[in-house]
This record gives C-alpha cells, sequence and structure tokens, in this order.
C-alpha cells in the first residue's frame, strides 16, 4: 500500500467518525430538547423519558432540524415559540458535544 493510499484511508476513516460524532452529538442534543420540552409541559419520570423519544425519533422524517422545532413546537404551543426552541436547541448541541467528549 501506497502513503497515498495510507492517507486516503485515514482521511475516510476520519470522516466517518466525525459524521458518527455529529449523529451522537444531534441525537443527545434532540434528548435534552425533549427533556427541557416535557419539563415544560409537566412530564416527569418515564413520561419525560418517553417524550424525550419522541423528539429523537422525529428528527428522522427529514434532513435538517426543522421537524424536530415543528415537533417539540406544536406540542409546547404557546410555552415556546420557534425561535425560542431553536435557541435552546443551539445552547443544548455544545452540551451534548461536551457530554460526548467526557465520555470518550
Amino acid at each position: 500500500m501506497s502513503t497515498f493510499d495510507d492517507r486516503e484511508n485515514a482521511f475516510e476513516n476520519k470522516y466517518a467518525h466525525d459524521e458518527e460524532m455529529k449523529f451522537k452529538a444531534e441525537a443527545r442534543r434532540n434528548k435534552l430538547l425533549g427533556l427541557w420540552a416535557a419539563e415544560l409541559l409537566g412530564k416527569t419520570g418515564a413520561e419525560a423519558d418517553a417524550y424525550a423519544k419522541e423528539v429523537i425519533l422525529s428528527d428522522f422524517e427529514e434532513a435538517g432540524d426543522e421537524d424536530v422545532v415543528r415537533k417539540v413546537a406544536g406540542d409546547l404551543g404557546n410555552l415556546a415559540d420557534a425561535d425560542t426552541i431553536r435557541g435552546k436547541m443551539d445552547a443544548l448541541m455544545q452540551i451534548a458535544k461536551d457530554q460526548l467528549m467526557k465520555e470518550h
């Protein structure tokens, strides 16, 4: 194997790792968002965990974050608007990344 092939494999492995970490961070962020929204809705314990799972699954409807925003905004109604939810998602993404880095 040539040096070029080694470098190409290294870049491919790094890309795959980065994509996996991005996916995990988004899923973690969505779980945290779901728990935040569940608290606003008065859900606790298993009910809050189940709602957080619903939020995670809502992210598979379409590319991007708008499917999650739509679901949470629809569920929260007047408790939080879409811009508030997007802001919370941004803040929670950093928390999710920090949590994942501590786990690895």
